[in-house]
């Protein structure tokens, strides 16, 4: 594969379904589907068998849709505390197994340290052989090599396995964080060397930051041969990412140029991406009345070569019922399709929602307030088309009691943004870097200036 590929050149390997050279992995699909039979072909008749994708480091065959377990179902014990749904999880994995998905993504910290438990249960009862297992070494708040070591062993006993297939470094922004966590404290010597033993089968990171952030861990490739990376990836962010963090366009290239293929992380931003203004999804469904408005951030993830594994926290059924369908198999992007959600992603843009992907990392709060609900509560409005601009505006008295009432009703009074007193304890755990204090501030003073009329 070129060391720089245009987008006519990316699209046109991924339409084609071609065998990918010198680093990009293969695109096929089992039972002698392949892709390149349906890929001019409606998305409503991709009822196939699972697109697989081929590792360049030791030839496993992945599927192009891997399962995020940090959103697991969850219920009430009899204590009132929120534990994994069990039995409900189960099942996901078995309709999951039995319809080709073989990837399973987790971390020590997802769902207050339930996910890896959870997991494991799920996957003890499949042959070790018959899927991979990622999870992550979560060495946040506590870096120190005794700690991390146990942390590693724990992933291991959490999971009932004794070997990782994938393996990451977690949530890297660049050399400081790397270095702190990972090199002064000898623990890249440690893994490597379980990588040389064979209970890493393949060792990398996950990374949210800046261009010179991802650089300088490019810069690290020679010396400890990074077999993947995970990143933020999906139509909006390709070009027009967030805040501090890196297109991703950029960061796809720079692993192409290595040969390092990706796993990606975040393909509908949260959850955003399948829940857009309606105007957008109005723009989709007339292109492809038979997809779903998610079905086009799924395919615009799998369609770059160079994709090992794309990820979704499927809660319910219907999610993971309708991915299979867009990747059994995976009906890559025309040209013209990319410039089209190129176009949609642009239009995005003009409407002010908070990067928030509900993943939790900034609870729980000090202060009890519910963080991820208050954020997902505004940006549901705004996408529904009911914020109040100003008392003048038609419609303003049925906007200000629609966002009163149904903010009451998704955050409790005393979790909502008007105990934040700004001690920025979560804003170190964002992966999408927010500042969460002045967002939650921000629509404090919203909600404030709805209840006088102050607009």
């Amino acid at each position: 594969m070129k060391n720089n590929i245009d987008r006519r050149e990316f699209l046109k390997k991924a339409g084609s379904a071609v065998l990918i050279a010198g680093g990009a992995g293969s695109l096929t699909a089992c039972k002698g589907t392949a892709a390149s039979d349906v890929a001019g072909s409606d998305a409503s008749a991709a009822t196939g068998e699972m697109t697989y994708r081929t590792s360049n480091v030791n030839g496993n065959k992945v599927s192009i849709l891997g399962y995020g377990c940090m959103r697991w179902p969850m219920i009430k014990d009899e204590n009132g505390k929120d534990i994994i749904d069990q039995e409900t999880t189960d099942r996901l994995v078995d309709y999951a197994i039995e319809h080709g998905v073989n990837y399973f993504d987790t971390a020590p910290v997802y769902l207050q340290g339930q996910s890896e438990t959870a997991t494991g249960i799920a996957l003890k009862r499949y042959p070790r052989e018959s899927y991979y297992i990622a999870t992550k070494l979560s060495n946040f708040s506590n870096s120190s090599r005794e700690n991390s070591i146990e942390m590693y062993r724990s992933s291991l006993k959490n999971l009932q396995t004794d070997y990782i297939d994938y393996y990451l470094l977690h949530s890297l922004s660049g050399a400081e964080a790397f270095n702190h966590r990972f090199v002064d404290n000898g623990m890249m010597e440690f893994l490597m060397e379980e990588r040389k033993a064979g209970r890493i089968r393949n060792l990398g990171f996950s990374f949210h930051g800046s261009r010179e952030g991802f650089d300088a861990l490019m810069k690290e490739h020679e010396k400890y041969h990074w077999d993947f990376v995970q990143i933020q990836l999906n139509y909006v962010d390709w070009r027009h990412a967030g805040g501090r963090n890196a297109d991703a366009e950029y960061l796809q290239q720079e692993l192409d140029k290595r040969g390092i293929q990706s796993v990606i992380m975040e393909p509908l931003l949260g959850g955003r991406l399948s829940k857009v203004p309606q105007h957008i999804a109005d723009r989709l469904k007339e292109r492809n009345p038979q997809g779903s408005v998610a079905s086009w951030a799924f395919r615009f993830a799998g369609s770059h070569p160079g994709v090992l594994t794309v990820l979704s926290g499927m809660t319910y059924m219907e999610h993971l019922q309708d991915n299979l369908k867009t990747y059994s198999p995976l009906v890559p992007l025309t040209e013209d399709e990319f410039a089209f959600l190129d176009e949609t992603a642009a239009l995005m843009q003009k409407y002010p929602t908070v990067p928030c992907n509900d993943c939790k990392y900034c609870m729980p709060c000090p202060y009890g307030i519910d963080i991820p609900a208050i954020l997902l509560h505004y940006n549901k409005c705004v996408n529904e088309g009911e914020i109040a601009k100003s008392i003048e505006d038609e419609g303003y008295k049925k906007a200000r009691r629609a966002y009163l009432v149904s903010y009451d009703r998704a955050v409790p009074k005393l979790r909502q943004a008007s105990r934040c007193i700004g001690c920025n304890q979560c804003m170190e755990h964002c992966p999408q870097r927010i500042n969460i204090p002045k967002e939650l501030h921000r629509i404090d003073r919203y909600i404030e200036n709805l209840k006088q009329d102050k607009l």
